[in-house]
């Protein structure tokens, strides 16, 4: 039963406005003409009850129909509701289901009216005290503490409608924060990972630029050599500029996105680094499997950056790249051999701005990267990924 009232509920919240103001308005004027229900109205005055004529069906429809307005336009369905609950209480007809449709007038003028907020209830303030003075001059038995009781009643219909409106701007307006702050967050990642890729590649092109300069004396047939190791650089640095981009949610920087590298492209990163004059040996242990794409890109900007990390630091010293393929996990190792002291290491314990981005790519897939240097002076930056689809 509790399932069905809750398939009924979401079947009511998705329909237009319009639709549902409309079924209540008919419901209730089929409440009016009901017979057990017809009578359960609103009467204030006391008058001499009068039956229902032609004028008073027409009062009737008025306290009904304009509620199929109550939340597209909730001004002219609270003037015709209440203009029409005042002729029908002055003239004295018998009391109907629909004199109560004065309360879910108000209701939605209090929730749903937004200009003119203070003048609409003040109007209705006055309308009200005229209809009390028009009632006791029509011979009303009822005193200043019946009106104001009913009075009351109509106000805190006006309230309740009131409250809601502020929760529901309140909702509108965290909702609003909660974008804001997302939007706020996701450029600052995207700073990041532009100032994290062009770091990683115009480090390498810096270094394998030294390195050329060096050979044109020593070794001028390697100069070649070089230069396509920087121009590959370049290129790889534009790919993964326009990869990022392409994942950015506005539409005019929208590009044509190629492959992201994966692990199986290792072999040519560490083919480049050594062109630029590195030591770096690959190492692979376990069969391949297939992960997630965000984890073969992360594992693959992980060695990207420890690459980079190795030339800028300790420039031509023996670098180990470690790939092991394990069932639940991809585990990425990179060691540098140490070098004389002094000479271009970097201090235990600090990390640059490239391998905190890592860090941060690598946190978001549930995995861990740690950055040391060991006992023996080698530098080993160590990154497990989970390979979750």
């Amino acid at each position: 039963m509790s399932h069905q009232i809750l398939l009924l509920g979401s079947w009511w919240r998705a329909r237009d406005v319009l639709v549902r103001d409309t079924m209540f308005a008919v419901a209730m004027v089929a409440l009016t003409l009901a017979p057990g229900a017809a009578h359960l109205g609103v009467a204030i005055g006391d008058l001499p009850v009068r039956q229902l004529d032609g004028w008073g069906v027409v009062l009737v429809g008025l306290l009904s129909v304009p509620l199929v307005l109550r939340r597209r336009n909730p001004a002219w369905c609270l003037t015709l509701v209440s203009g029409g609950f005042g002729a029908y209480e002055l003239v004295g007809y018998i009391p109907t289901f629909a004199t109560l449709g004065v309360y879910p007038a108000l209701y939605a003028a209090g929730a749903y009216l937004e200009r003119r907020r203070a003048w609409t209830a003040v109007s209705v303030t006055i309308g009200y005290f005229l209809l009390a003075v028009g009632l006791s001059h029509r011979g009303s038995p009822q005193h200043l503490g019946d009106y104001l009781v009913f009075f009351l009643a109509l106000a805190a219909c006006w309230v309740i409608g009131d409250l809601t409106r502020t929760q529901r701007c309140a909702e509108v307006a965290r909702q609003q924060e909660s974008v804001a702050v997302a939007m706020t967050q996701e450029r600052a990642r995207i700073a990041r990972e532009l100032l994290d890729i062009t770091a990683q590649h115009v480090t390498a092109m810096v270094v394998q630029a030294d390195a050329a300069q060096c050979l044109v004396s020593e070794a001028p047939n390697r100069v070649t050599v070089g230069l396509s190791a920087i121009s590959e650089s370049g290129r790889r640095a534009l790919t993964d500029l326009r990869d990022l981009l392409a994942v950015m949610p506005a539409p005019e920087l929208a590009v044509d996105r190629a492959p992201s590298p994966t692990l199986s492209q290792l072999a040519e990163l560490v083919a480049s680094t050594r062109a630029a004059g590195q030591p770096v040996e690959l190492v692979e242990e376990g069969a391949p499997q297939r992960s997630s794409d965000g984890a073969e890109l992360t594992a693959y900007w992980v060695a990207q950056e420890s690459l980079a990390n190795a030339l800028k630091h300790a420039p031509g010293r023996r670098t180990v790249v470690g790939v092991h393929h394990l069932a639940e996990e991809v585990c990425i190792e990179v060691t540098t051999a140490p070098g004389p002291s002094g000479t271009g290491r970097r201090p235990a314990g600090t990390h640059g701005r490239g391998l905190m981005g890592c860090s941060e790519r690598v946190s978001l897939y549930g995995g861990h990267l740690s950055a040391r240097q060991l006992l023996d002076g080698t530098f080993q930056i160590r990154a497990t990924i989970p390979r979750r689809m």
